[in-house]
């Protein structure tokens, strides 16, 4: 560790693994949940005789209810959880009474799953409905209920959903500021995660490759989870700000959110700026180990200032000393004007401007705010972000019905097969077909879950023969390792289905002991018709009405970056005073919509299981694409209150060369690579001379406004132009105003 405190650094880095601890909560109260409504089902059971399984169903309603609900405000969570009971109840009593008419129960089953995937159309509250008409339809057909237990398995379905919109909704309701004030941390932690990341490359022998290509490597990954991150902390902002504010008003200028949400932005810029120079002196044939001494020990030294100013629980009033003698030690690199040293005077630039940044973020920081409740909206929830519009899906049918085609056809055949296979266990190949569609939007995504779950699988399997030969059917330490298994399934879940498998096996090989009916057959049962229903899940989607993974990824791109343009024009004609074609602030809405659906479908692409290349390249896209789309929004907002023609000669070319930048980032990032994209050329001179316009104006709030709108558009262009750069090797050229060229 080379001195660092461990301590510290272990409370640095468990900040940073669950940002705003979001899955440490969920994971929590959904264990807590289960465990409520297992309890009360035993008292209601002990009172009417029913079997155990009313309690099991209590326990897995709590559990779903839990999983599936991911509104962003409080209130529409606790709506959409009471909102599951309707159809729970519905799909329950439905699978109990079609139980005994097989033929006829699983025709029903498959119309039961094919709604549950259609209706995710409209957007959270719809998957969240889906959920519970699938699992509990599914859970009556695994259960094997009789129609004289559906009252108590009616009675089941509140209590189990009952459970978490208490638990959830409101005695562990989640307070909004404290989650984004626990993001923040998150960020911070990550930011010193890469700040260390640093120094080993810095400190890396010249001769030893191995160890400075496995330093780069931690950096590489420090990258990618610090700008993960920033995307939480970015939605969580504007969440807050909807919330207070409501849909159709907008943030004043003076708003700490949107202050905060630009220094957010700035910080992540400045990090990747590090990051990449960095990565670009290591490049250097003469490595970094190989510096002059001084001229190394520089640069350790206000990276190593970053590190403490970023390290968890470092004094507050302490930081903007330590940022201050972070930039005192590069001061003479950042003066130089010899240039003998470019990419030495590049990483000491992106250390001052990385520590400017962390100071501007501390001010942004506003003070802790009691929110008023959100909104009451229970209108149309609009579609989900991974649904096409209508007429842009493959053959002009939506992503919703298209999907709920495939899972109709893939539970079919896994109904048919799995009975085949074992007509007591035919459930898990249904099970397995249905569960890879979940939240996917290509063939490649459904894959690559498949193949997360099959792996998964298998691995619980043999943890769970563990697990369940070291307990020996004891029923105390097998209730303790199940609560366990659950809570860990839990948590695990949002990062990958692969390790949601592995737990949920585990819990089953449990089960199994405890009631004594555990075997190596059965679970082997298990990985065949998990296999089964994936591979006939995966058949669907590449047979049945296929979408590629590369086709939905440009679909998406080419729609992101077209609104962005519209956003860009609309924005520049209300900022010279001509009509728009529509509101700016609306424009930058529906951009912001687009790119949730491009972030969705880049996800097969970005999955290291696949064989896959340039996985790097597509986060660092998206990353880009995030940071200009919200520099689009605040620029949008900006322009409702300037509208000054006289502007226009200056600033129309500059708008005109980032919109054409933009169209050529497009191009850039393409799947199938560039075809004849527009030259990205930096408009930092055209933007200089709209700002020395702006700067010129005697009304000194129209001034202030004005040149608070260079920002972005500054901001914008040198985002796109640096990724530009990154892909190419070199710097982009400067396109100077029409008046200076010769």
């Amino acid at each position: 560790m080379r001195g660092r405190a461990w301590i510290g650094e272990l409370r640095t880095w468990v900040t940073g693994v669950d940002p705003g601890l979001g899955r440490l909560r969920l994971a929590g109260v959904a264990t807590a949940a289960m465990v409520l409504a297992a309890v009360v089902m035993s008292v209601v059971r002990a009172a009417t005789g029913q079997p155990v399984t009313v309690v099991m169903f209590a326990a897995v309603l709590a559990m779903v209810s839990n999983l599936s609900v991911n509104e962003p405000d409080n209130h529409r969570r606790r709506v959409t959880t009471a909102l599951m009971v309707p159809p729970a109840a519905a799909a329950t009593a439905l699978g109990t009474v079609l139980a005994e008419h097989r033929l006829i129960s699983d025709t029903v089953f498959v119309l039961v799953m094919m709604v549950a995937v259609w209706i995710r159309r409209y957007g959270p509250r719809g998957m969240a409905l889906g959920m519970a008409m699938f699992n509990t339809y599914f859970f009556t057909q695994f259960l094997q209920a009789r129609p004289a237990q559906l009252p108590s398995l009616l009675l089941a379905v509140g209590v189990g959903i009952g459970a978490t919109l208490l638990l959830r909704g409101w005695v562990f309701a989640e307070k909004p500021e404290k989650v984004l004030d626990g993001l923040l941390r998150a960020v911070r932690a990550h930011v010193h995660a890469l700040a260390l990341a640093v120094i080993d490359v810095l400190e890396a022998p010249a001769d030893d490759e191995k160890d400075i290509d496995a330093a780069l490597q931690d950096l590489h990954r420090a990258r990618v989870r610090l700008n993960d991150t920033m995307l939480l902390v970015v939605d969580r902002i504007e969440q807050l700000r909807d919330e207070r504010e409501g849909p159709d008003e907008e943030a004043g200028e003076d708003d700490p959110r949107r202050a905060l949400s630009l220094a957010v932005a700035d910080l992540e810029l400045a990090a990747e700026r590090l990051a990449v120079s960095t990565r670009r002196l290591a490049d250097d044939p003469a490595r970094p180990g190989a510096l002059e001494p001084e001229v190394r020990e520089a640069l350790l030294e206000g990276v190593r200032g970053i590190a403490s100013a970023t390290a968890t629980g470092a004094p507050e009033a302490m930081q903007a000393a330590v940022l201050a003698g972070t930039r005192r030690s590069v001061e003479e690199l950042v003066a130089e004007h010899s240039g003998a040293r470019p990419r030495e005077q590049r990483v000491a630039f992106a250390i001052v401007r990385l520590a400017d940044a962390l100071e501007d973020g501390e001010r942004a920081v506003p003070p802790p705010i009691e929110l008023a409740e959100s909104r009451e909206d229970d209108g149309d929830d609009g579609k989900d972000e991974g649904d096409d519009e209508p007429g842009r899906a493959v053959d002009r049918i939506a992503l919703s019905t298209r999907q709920a085609i495939q899972v109709g056809v893939a539970t079919s055949l896994a109904i048919v097969v799995g009975e085949l296979i074992s007509p007591a266990r035919w459930y898990w190949a249904v099970i397995a077909a249905f569960v890879v569609f979940a939240g996917t939007v290509s063939r490649g995504d459904v894959l690559a879950r498949g193949w997360q779950r099959l792996v998964g699988t298998v691995g619980g399997v043999v943890a769970g023969m563990l697990l369940a030969v070291l307990v020996g059917g004891r029923p105390v330490p097998t209730l303790i390792l199940l609560a366990g298994c659950m809570f860990l399934a839990l948590y695990l879940f949002r990062i990958s289905v692969g390790l949601l498998a592995f737990w949920i096996t585990a819990v089953l090989a449990l089960l199994y002991g405890l009631i004594g009916q555990f075997s190596v057959e059965t679970l082997v049962l298990r990985v065949i018709e998990t296999a089964v229903g994936g591979a006939l899940g995966a058949l669907a989607a590449l047979v049945v009405l296929p979408k590629h993974t590369r086709a939905a990824f440009q679909e998406a791109l080419d729609d992101t970056v077209l609104a962005l343009d519209e956003t860009l024009g609309a924005t520049v004609d209300r900022l010279t005073g001509r009509p728009p074609t529509d509101l700016p602030v609306e424009l930058a809405r529906a951009a912001d919509e687009k790119l949730g659906t491009l972030r969705l479908r880049a996800k097969p692409l970005d999955n290291p299981l696949p064989r896959r290349h340039g996985r790097g390249s597509y986060q660092r896209a998206l990353r880009v694409l995030t940071a200009v789309d919200h520099y689009a929004r605040a620029l949008a907002r900006l322009s409702d209150r300037i509208a000054v023609p006289g502007w226009a000669p200056t600033l129309d070319p500059a708008v005109a060369r980032i919109r054409a930048n933009v169209a050529g980032l497009g191009e850039l990032i393409r799947p199938g690579g560039p075809a004849g994209r527009e030259e990205i050329v930096s408009a930092e001179e055209l933007v200089d001379a709209a700002e020395a316009w702006a700067s010129r104006c005697d009304d000194p709030g129209l001034r202030r406004d004005m040149l608070a709108a260079i920002g972005p558009l500054r901001r914008i262009d040198q985002v796109v132009v640096g990724f530009a750069g990154d892909l190419a090797g070199g710097p982009a050229r400067t396109q100077e105003p029409a008046e200076s060229r010769g």
